[in-house]
Formats: structure tokens, C-alpha cells, sequence
């Protein structure tokens, strides 16, 4: 399989979330989604005037973000 190929099927299986949902998810305010997505720290796609933000990205950044107290 070409490489274009390749990369468009394993671009079709990532799931994309709005910054509403990623903030639900997280717990906070979607301005602190937008903050991250615009410092960088939480890579997201432009899609019009709104951003996508894959899943993986967000699964990723809680677990460089996780805290351990213990």
C-alpha cells in the first residue's frame, strides 16, 4: 500500500472531539481547552472557525499532566 494510502486510513480511524467535549472530559472551562490548544500544549486541527482535537492527543496530555501525590 502507497504511503498517502496509508496515512488516509490511519487518519480515518482517529477520533475527533469538540473543545465542549474535551472540556467536559477534562472538567474544565473551554476557554481552558483553547488556552492549551493555543500554547501548544494540546495539538488540535482547525476545522473552519472551530477546533478538532484528537482523542489520543487528549488521553496523551492527561497522562504527561497526571499529579502523583503519593
Amino acid at each position: 500500500m502507497p504511503a498517502k494510502e496509508n496515512e488516509r486510513s490511519g487518519l480515518a480511524q482517529v477520533q475527533f472531539l469538540t473543545v465542549a467535549e474535551v472540556a467536559s472530559m477534562m472538567r474544565v472551562s473551554k476557554m481552558t481547552v483553547y488556552r492549551l490548544v493555543h500554547s501548544g500544549e494540546l495539538p488540535a486541527v482547525r476545522v473552519g472557525k472551530s477546533f478538532r482535537v484528537p482523542e489520543k492527543a487528549v488521553h496523551a496530555y492527561l497522562e504527561n499532566a497526571y499529579f502523583d501525590a503519593g
